[in-house]
């Protein structure tokens, strides 16, 4: 494993993660590699037996849905020489915390619930079920991200710009030690 650490990036859907790791990854090209937490085409059999053997850092279920982190992802990254960020909720983290990976815990807020629904309900990609059942894990989600000792930091996600130059401020110790081994 490289010197670097990996980046937990978590937060409810709604809240900015993904608009946020997009633009930092365009920003800085070539300085981190995306650990998808996601675990496609495998049977839940599969699954099941590579948590069982300790292959997943995390893994959840959410909707019926199996995800998880492999180790094996993030070493592959990491070996990279690459800054890994994995996007967990917040059982993902929690199960984070109970290894030896130590990442920068890193966690995106909406303002407030009426603006995560909003947000949610302007992409209209949601059935009026699932909007509730991601608002319901949102709470939970923003209840959590309170309690101290959880994340390294905490940003509220009510403007783009501040929201991101404070991500990249957390981050510059580990973008400057990619961009140095270059």
């Amino acid at each position: 494993m490289s010197g670097l650490r990996p980046v937990v990036l978590s937060g409810p859907s709604g809240a900015g993660k993904s608009t946020l790791m997009k633009r930092l990854m365009k920003e800085h090209e070539g300085v981190f590699g995306f650990s998808v937490s996601h675990y496609h085409f495998t049977t839940r059999e599969a699954m099941e037996e590579g948590i069982n053997q300790g292959e997943f850092i995390e893994n959840a279920e959410f909707s019926g849905n199996m995800y998880g982190t492999s180790k094996a992802a993030v070493e592959d990254v990491l070996a990279r020489n690459l800054i890994c960020i994995l996007d967990v909720d917040i059982q993902g983290v929690r199960r984070i915390k109970e290894t030896d990976l130590n990442p920068i815990y890193i966690s995106i807020q909406p303002p407030s619930m009426d603006i995560l629904e909003k947000r949610l309900r302007d992409r209209q990609t949601e059935t009026e079920e699932s909007l509730l059942k991601r608002l319901e894990a949102a709470r939970i989600d923003m209840e959590h991200s309170k309690e101290p000792g959880v994340f390294d930091v905490v940003i509220i996600n009510d403007d783009l710009e501040r929201a991101y130059e404070e991500l990249k401020d957390i981050l510059n110790e580990e973008i400057q030690k990619v961009q140095e081994a270059k």
